[in-house]
């Protein structure tokens, strides 16, 4: 069924995103990202208090590829 859509404002899309308007059958955004962050790195806030006495990461990876994108256009 067709769409009607009227006047559109797009401020910003991300690298990622996906911007739609209309008929779609499947939509497959392809992006990967691997992130590291210890406790309390991604807090945010006023007047925020983190105490983390002892915090450690493990960013040792053995895989040779995570999360493949190839094939999935």
């Amino acid at each position: 069924m067709p769409a009607f859509v009227g006047i559109v404002k797009l401020n910003s899309i991300g690298s990622s995103g996906v911007f739609h308007i209309g008929d779609v059958f499947a939509i497959s955004p392809y992006s990967v990202a691997k992130t590291f962050a210890g406790a309390g790195s991604f807090n945010t806030g006023n007047g925020l208090h983190v105490y983390n006495y002892y915090s450690n990461t493990n960013t040792n990876d053995a895989d040779v590829a995570d999360e493949n994108i190839v094939g999935n256009a």
